[in-house]
């Protein structure tokens, strides 16, 4: 399979516009990410609690890097829990094969 092509794409974040190089199949992606940071970064300088482009910069990074570390912990945790219970069924499928075979065994 050949890797999709590099392409340029320009984001506007906080009225800046950067340019920025990606492969062509993430660029839908890169751009969504661009445009919730943006949202996130106006929403932090709306607040008026914080001045500057590099603490609202900072800020919104820590907010989505939480954000990504709540998800990741819940995602873990639906794992671990979807593990369990297939580890239970399987040994009520076990279970009942082994009756099915033997009547007689309780």
């Amino acid at each position: 399979m050949k890797d999709s092509e590099s392409e340029l794409v320009t984001v506007t974040i906080l009225g800046r516009e950067y340019r920025l190089r990606c492969q062509s199949d993430e660029r839908d992606s890169l751009i969504a990410a661009s445009r919730y940071l943006d949202k996130e970064m106006r929403n932090i300088r709306d607040s008026g609690n914080i001045l500057g482009l590099e603490r609202i910069a900072i800020m919104a990074a820590l907010n989505v890097s939480h954000e990504l570390h709540l998800a990741r912990t819940k995602q873990s945790d639906t794992q671990t829990h979807l593990v369990q219970q297939i580890l239970r069924i399987d040994e009520k499928v076990d279970h009942a094969l082994a009756m099915a075979k033997n009547p007689d065994a309780s």
